[in-house]
C-alpha cells in the first residue's frame, strides 16, 4: 500500500495559519481573566490568560501584625490557584481554536521529532 505524496507546501501553509491563530489567541488571552480566593474570600487574586497576576485584594480583617505568615500563605495559595485556573482557561481556548485537544497536539508534535 503506497502513501499519498507528502505536500510540504501545504503543511507549511497550515503551520503558518495555525501560528497566526495562536498569536491572535495569545493576544486575546491577555484580556481574559480568572478570579480565585483563599481564606474564605479574605484574599482575592485575578490572573489573566498570559499567566500574569493582574490584581490582589486583601480584606483588611486578614491583616494581623501578629500573623503575617498566615496572610503570606493565603496570598501564595490564591496566586497558585489563579495560575492553575488561568492555564486551564488558556488550554480550553486553544483546544477550541484548534479543534483538537492539546494533549493530541503535543503527542503529534512529539511524533514529528
Amino acid at each position: 500500500m503506497s502513501r499519498p505524496p507528502f505536500d510540504l507546501t501545504q503543511v507549511l501553509e497550515q503551520a503558518q495559519e495555525l501560528g497566526g491563530k495562536l498569536q491572535r489567541l495569545q493576544a486575546e488571552l491577555r484580556h481574559r481573566t480568572v478570579q480565585t480566593t483563599a481564606g474564605g474570600g479574605m484574599v482575592e487574586v485575578t490572573v489573566n490568560g498570559a499567566m500574569e497576576v493582574v490584581s490582589v485584594r486583601i480584606d483588611p480583617q486578614a491583616v494581623d501584625r501578629r500573623d503575617v505568615e498566615m496572610l503570606q500563605d493565603l496570598v501564595v495559595a490564591a496566586v497558585n490557584q489563579g495560575i492553575r485556573r488561568a492555564r486551564e482557561m488558556a488550554q480550553e481556548a486553544m483546544q477550541q481554536a484548534m479543534g483538537i485537544p492539546m494533549g493530541d497536539v503535543l503527542q503529534l508534535l512529539g511524533q514529528l521529532k
